[in-house]
């Protein structure tokens, strides 16, 4: 049975998605402040957080924040802020999916079902590919290690998803919305930036020259690729 850890302040809601989650033969779990629910997350491995924005003595982007410098724990954020900026803001710190208040219960049920599976998906495919190894880099898949030269590169989720699939797949030309769609299961180009950001902060740890990439090609009017002329 999988678990889900509710961070959320509002004890309405809280019953409303215990009510529905119990039905889909979910387990659940509460907390109504930011500290206990971090605290919670860190300390218990659950399948998915739904993580409210404004919370008592600690907010959700820092929450988030911090629990992705440990865990990568499916995170979808709960809120009543509906402006882009705070949309983008929740994908840039690691956020897995986002609704705003008041929301569908049936859309976000839907989003909890398509997150767990795109994280099924991937944990299989870690399975099935153990690790990549080229010029210098080498990516352990299950362990989630990324070294370069033999130095550990430290990668934030998103960074690592990014760099596993097109490294799985060198000489493949992706689309920022096809990356969207994959990696964060969004396809709204008001959001192409948040892939921008990731790849050029993933450049940035991988690459010895930004300007003239070895790893992480760009196609000018298509998007990315790994590149398939050094050797794996």
């Amino acid at each position: 049975m999988k678990e889900i850890l509710i961070i959320e302040d509002n004890l309405e809601i809280i019953k409303l998605l215990e009510i529905h989650l119990t039905d889909l033969i979910y387990k659940t779990s509460k907390a109504m402040d930011g500290a206990e629910g971090l605290l919670m997350a860190l300390n218990h491995d659950y399948d998915l957080i739904l993580l409210d924005l404004t919370l008592p003595s600690m907010d959700g982007v820092e929450i988030c924040k911090k629990l992705r410098a440990e865990k990568n724990t499916p995170v979808i954020m709960l809120t009543a802020k509906s402006e882009e900026i705070d949309r983008v803001l929740g994908l840039e710190i690691g956020a897995d999916d986002y609704i705003t208040k008041p929301f569908s219960i049936r859309e976000l049920l839907a989003r909890i079902k398509a997150v767990m599976r795109r994280t099924d998906a991937q944990q299989v495919k870690a399975e099935n590919t153990a690790t990549i190894a080229c010029e210098g880099l080498f990516i352990d898949i299950d362990k989630r290690k990324v070294l370069l030269n033999d130095t550990k590169i430290e990668l934030s989720p998103k960074e690592f998803e990014l760099l596993v699939l097109m490294a799985s797949n060198p000489g493949r030309n992706y689309s920022r919305t096809e990356l969207l769609n994959m990696i964060w299961g969004y396809n709204f180009e008001g959001y192409e930036h948040t892939v921008n950001s990731h790849i050029n902060r993933l450049r940035a740890k991988i690459e010895s020259d930004m300007a003239n990439p070895t790893f992480i090609l760009t196609t000018w009017g298509v998007g990315y690729k790994f590149n398939e002329d050094i050797s794996l």
